[in-house]
C-alpha cells in the first residue's frame, strides 16, 4: 500500500477494467549507502512471470526487504533497471508508480484515524474512481478477504484483531486493482493459527485474481506453502537458487540452500499439496436450532457414532457423540466437544495433519471463505496422501541415482577412449 500520495488528476471518473498480473524484470539492481564498505544489494537480476507468486527468503540482513522496496521505489536503487510489464519504471514518478503497485506490510500499516472502509478506499479515490465505484469496491474487497461488509465497514483498526487488520491491509493493497502486489513479511506479527489461515486466504485470493506477487519471508515453510518459485538469497541478495519449491526441496544447489531446507525435506513436501487436492468427505450435521430429539434420532439411526453441530452461520461448533446425548438431559449446553481447529480447502496437508493429530477424533472440518462448513478430511485420507508422496520421492531418488550412474559410466568411457588415443 503506497504511503506517499498526492492529489489525483480529475480525468478518470470510473473504475477501470479488472487487471491481472504483469511481468517484473530486475536488471543488475544495486543499492549502496554512503559510508558502507559494501552494497546492501548488489547486481540482482531476476525475471518474474506475470501472475506468479515469487518468495524472497534468506537470512536476516541479506537485503531481501531492500530488494522488494526497490521494486516500488520506496528505496531508490543506486543503479540498475526495473521493468513492470513493457514499461521501464526506473525513472518514472515514484508516487505514480506506487499507485500501480499494491503494498502490504507486517502489522498491516492501517491508518488508525480512518475507518476500515476509508482505509480501503484511499487509493481508488486518489486515482479518480467514481464515488459509486469506490463504494462498490470497498464492499467487494471486504467480501473478498472474508469480512462481512455490514459488520466491518465502519470499524476502526483498533477495534479489529491482528488477523482482521492484516486482512484489511491486503484488501487495501488490492483495492485499486494493481497488477503487482508486494508483501513484506505481512503475517509475521500474528499468532501461528491466524497466520496459517491468512496464508490460506492469500492462496485462495491468488487463485481468483492471478496477480504478480513478490513476498518476503524468513520462514522457509511459509515460502514452500505460498510460492510458485522461491529465490533463496545470500548476503547482498545474491541468488543462491531460484526455482520451484519441489526442485529446491529435492535438489538444493549447495550446503547454503540445504541449510534453509533443513531436516525432513520429505515431510516439508506436505506443504506442496492442498486439502482441495485430496478427498473431502461429507459428514452428518445438525444445527444449534434443531430439537434435541431430532438430533438424538439422527445420531441413533445414522452410520456414524458422531455428528457435527453447526452454529447459526453454518460454521462448525461442536462434535457430538452418542454418549454426549445420553448425558445431555434435555440440554446440549455442556454436551459435546467444541471445534477448536478447522482448515480451508487451500490449507496444506501439513496444516490438516497437524489439526487431525491434535484432535482425538481423527478428523478435521473443512470450511469456506466465511467459515461455513464444507466437509471433513480424516486421518486415513491424509496418511494415504503421505504414502503417495513418500513413494514418489523414493522413485525420484532412484531415477536420479540411475541418471548419475549413467553419467559416471559415460565419463568413464570417454576417459578410456582418451587414454587409448594417447598410446
Amino acid at each position: 500500500m503506497p504511503e506517499t500520495v498526492t492529489t489525483p488528476s480529475d480525468s478518470a471518473s470510473a473504475r477501470p477494467a479488472s487487471t491481472s498480473g504483469a511481468t517484473i524484470q530486475l536488471e543488475n539492481l544495486t543499492k549502496s549507502y554512503p559510508g558502507s564498505p559494501s552494497p546492501a544489494v548488489e547486481d540482482v537480476s531476476m525475471d518474474i512471470k506475470a501472475g506468479e507468486t515469487v518468495i524472497l527468503v534468506g537470512p536476516s540482513g541479506c537485503g531481501k526487504s531492500t530488494t522488494l522496496k526497490m521494486i516500488n521505489r520506496l528505496i531508490e536503487p543506486t543503479s540498475g533497471r526495473i521493468r513492470i510489464g513493457d514499461e521501464d519504471v526506473t525513472d518514472m514518478d515514484p508516487v505514480k508508480l506506487r499507485r500501480k503497485i499494491g503494498y502490504a506490510i507486517q502489522s498491516s500499516g492501517l491508518f488508525p484515524h480512518m475507518t476500515v472502509a476509508e482505509n480501503i478506499a484511499l487509493v481508488p479515490k486518489m486515482t479518480g474512481w467514481s464515488k459509486s465505484g469506490v463504494k462498490d469496491r470497498v464492499e467487494e474487497m471486504l467480501d473478498l478477504v472474508g469480512l462481512d461488509p455490514r459488520e466491518f465497514h465502519g470499524r476502526y483498526p483498533r477495534q479489529l484483531s491482528g488477523g482482521q487488520q492484516q486482512r484489511v491491509g491486503v484488501a487495501r493493497a488490492l483495492a485499486a486493482d494493481p497488477p503487482v502486489l508486494l508483501m513484506d513479511e505481512p503475517f509475521g506479527a500474528v499468532d501461528p493459527i491466524t497466520r496459517d489461515h491468512l496464508q490460506d486466504e492469500l492462496i485462495r485470493l491468488q487463485h481468483e485474481l492471478h496477480k504478480t506477487i513478490v513476498f518476503v519471508t524468513h520462514d522457509f515453510d511459509e515460502a514452500i506453502k505460498l510460492g510458485d518459485r522461491i529465490a533463496v538469497l545470500r548476503e547482498r541478495s545474491h541468488i543462491a537458487q531460484f526455482d520451484t519449491p519441489e526442485a529446491i526441496l529435492t535438489n538444493p544447489t549447495d550446503d547454503f540452500v540445504s541449510g534453509f531446507v533443513g531436516a525432513g525435506a520429505a515431510l516439508k513436501r506436505l506443504n506442496l499439496t492442498r486439502v482441495r487436492d485430496v478427498g473431502i468427505a461429507d459428514f452428518p450435521t445438525v444445527t444449534v436450532e434443531d430439537p434435541l430429539q431430532s438430533i438424538f434420532n439422527k445420531l441413533r439411526d445414522g452410520q456414524h457414532n458422531e455428528l457435527l453441530m453447526l452454529d447459526r452461520r453454518n460454521r462448525p461448533y461442536k462434535w457430538l457423540r452418542r454418549g454426549d446425548l445420553m448425558r445431555a438431559k434435555g440440554s446440549l449446553a455442556r454436551a459435546g466437544q467444541l471445534v477448536h481447529d478447522t482448515v480451508t480447502r487451500d490449507a496444506t496437508l501439513h496444516d490438516a495433519l497437524e489439526a487431525v493429530l491434535t484432535d482425538s477424533g481423527g478428523r478435521v472440518a473443512v470450511t469456506g471463505r466465511r467459515g461455513e462448513f464444507i466437509g471433513v478430511v480424516d486421518m486415513q485420507t491424509l496418511m494415504n496422501s503421505v504414502q503417495e508422496l513418500l513413494e514418489a520421492d523414493r522413485l525420484a531418488a532412484m531415477e536420479h541415482e540411475h541418471d548419475l550412474e549413467e553419467l559416471r559410466s559415460h565419463r568413464t568411457e570417454q576417459e578410456l577412449e582418451g587414454g587409448d588415443g594417447g598410446l
